[in-house]
């Protein structure tokens, strides 16, 4: 374990701002796949999930390193539409620590449920998520 993520504080927030998110998502390698340029957007992303935890370091102005944002009605399941953490944090355990938060927030009725993006599969095995076999989608036009 190192150092640094002792120091890591997880917590359920609200009023998380677009522009720390935007770090973060340009940061982990999701800027290609969200609208990063759009602050407007990325704000009502973060207003309009019902569970947004976060990742932050209170010894670093309580930057933001990591968040996990999701729907969610907390009896049932809980869909996570975003889990980034910074690119030059990943391995330290921050994006384990992220889910683990979500599950204690969420409790053991609800399953957690998620879209991996090809690059991220094998974090998501490692983390011991099973794969479902049967998942659909529409996409979104823009």
């Amino acid at each position: 374990m190192t150092s640094l993520e002792n120091q890591v504080v997880y917590s359920q927030e609200t009023g998380v701002r677009a522009e720390e998110f935007q770090t973060v998502l340009a940061s982990s390698g999701l800027g290609g796949i969200r609208p990063v340029d759009d602050l407007e957007r990325l704000q009502r992303m973060l207003d309009s999930a019902s569970l947004v935890v976060t990742a932050r370091l209170p010894h670093e102005n309580n930057r933001l390193v990591g968040i996990a944002r999701g729907a969610t009605d907390f009896s049932w399941f809980c869909y996570v539409s975003d889990l980034a953490v910074m690119q030059n944090l990943k391995g330290m355990g921050i994006g384990r620590g992220l889910l683990a938060h979500a599950r204690s927030v969420l409790g053991p009725e609800v399953a957690l449920i998620l879209v991996s993006v090809p690059d991220a599969v094998p974090f998501y095995e490692a983390a011991k998520m099973e794969p479902l076999p049967h998942c659909f989608w529409y996409r979104r036009e823009r």
